[in-house]
């Protein structure tokens, strides 16, 4: 039987890029639903994939995925009624004005997709992001992902959300001003915007969860300098926020292009571009675009597939359901010394640590993740430090896991206050 030491030695062939979580890493062998299972046979309840957004080996995904896979799998340019089905029921969960989706396999593709449609259609190049934000992993994504390097000399970032203080308002308004700003830098560089592309739940800032205002008042800001608003909904998509299918909908304001990937295909790469047609016409008629496995007949069944099933679970309300519920017992932590803020809603959420004598928020993350870790819960951490415990499970979550999480959570709390 292979061993977690023999697997670690044989890792080497896949070079320094790869990262594994904990400290003692997890070697999974299969999944079910909310649950994970270690070559040991030991479970673990998983808070933090949000790719498996119907459950780990959801049977209807499988069939969906394996049936296709023996009868055809090819591209867009033949005619096949999957991709159109796919196209017309993805559409009908967005306001009318973003009619028209591009297929591609990852969100990184959609985000440059959708950077060069803005590019194109503008004919401009600067952009703003926020100040941790993370795109995608092209050189085009890379250069404008402060958390992954320094980013190129087209873009300019902004504070995000969660570093402003005041009231909800105060903050839209802060922030918007931010943006204009950043917008009015970009002009005198001679570069002048062409998008604001945002995270619509600031995931990699630590989470600013409900938007509250600063996406459509970030939104109405660029487009008087002339520029686009381009919602990443990778994170945030696809009912995670509870009561509503896009987390963008939470502000008073349409996109003009939506970014997807991760939870569309559970698993299987599928990404995606919804945009206006305006923007798409412009540019298919001065560029070519095409993805060779973008769309294609298998893609195409499992995210049917994977619809289906969040129509079956009443996805929207179930997330807000269960999400109020676990909201209601991470609120309550707020009074504990080391829990700086709670901030989320549906089955995305964020816990702000602070430090105490002995450690830093960003200790404290790392003791807490790999305390939960051994004891049968999977989180991560998010913000620019990775200070603050980021929750995000599958949405077949349900309320008996709230009380299985909270219980172990608040038990690893009192382990580390003891500590001191």
């Amino acid at each position: 039987m292979t061993t977690n030491a023999s697997l670690l030695e044989r890792r080497k062939v896949l070079g320094t890029a790869y990262r594994l979580f904990y400290e003692q890493p997890v070697h999974l062998v299969r999944g079910e639903g909310v649950w994970l299972e270690d070559i040991d046979g030991k479970r673990y309840l998983d808070m933090y994939n949000n790719v498996p957004v119907v459950g780990h080996a959801n049977p209807a995904v499988v069939q969906a995925m394996t049936q296709q896979a023996s009868i055809l799998n090819t591209h867009t340019r033949y005619l096949h009624e999957n991709v159109v089905a796919y196209a017309e029921q993805l559409l009908a969960l967005f306001p009318k004005e973003l009619n028209r989706a591009v297929f591609t396999c990852t969100g990184s593709e959609a985000n440059d997709l959708a950077l060069r449609i803005a590019h194109e259609v503008t004919g401009r190049r600067g952009v703003i992001v926020t100040q941790n934000a993370y795109h995608g992993v092209t050189s085009l994504l890379a250069d404008m992902s402060p958390s992954l390097r320094p980013v190129a000399e087209h873009v300019e970032v902004v504070p995000a959300p969660t570093s402003l203080q005041g009231s909800a308002t105060e903050i839209a308004s802060e922030f918007a001003a931010l943006v204009d700003a950043a917008a009015q830098r970009l002009a005198a560089k001679g570069v002048p915007v062409c998008a604001l592309m945002v995270d619509t739940v600031f995931a990699s800032d630590g989470l600013y969860l409900p938007s509250q205002g600063v996406l459509a008042a970030a939104a109405k800001v660029v487009r008087q300098h002339g520029g686009l608003f381009i919602a990443d909904e990778v994170q945030g998509g696809f009912a995670r926020v509870g009561g509503k299918w896009w987390a963008f909908q939470q502000d008073d304001v349409i996109p003009d292009m939506v970014t997807l990937g991760k939870p569309m295909g559970n698993g299987h790469p599928i990404g995606a571009v919804v945009v206006r047609e305006q923007w798409l016409h412009d540019f298919g008629t001065r560029c070519r675009y095409f993805n060779t496995f973008g769309g294609n007949t298998v893609s195409a069944a499992v995210g049917l597939a994977v619809l289906h099933e969040l129509h079956k679970l009443n996805a929207t309300q179930h997330v807000q359901q269960v999400g109020n519920d676990l909201g209601q017992h991470l609120h309550a932590l707020t009074t504990h010394e080391l829990v700086q803020a709670v901030r989320g809603s549906g089955l995305y959420w964020s816990i702000a640590l602070q430090g105490n004598d002995t450690h830093t928020a960003s200790e404290l993350a790392v003791l807490l993740v790999n305390g939960l870790r051994q004891e049968g819960i999977l989180i991560g951490t998010c913000g620019q430090k990775n200070d603050a415990l980021k929750i995000r499970p599958p949405l077949v979550f349900a309320k008996e896991h709230v009380s299985l999480f909270m219980e172990v959570l608040q038990q690893q709390l009192q382990q580390i206050n003891a500590m001191n």
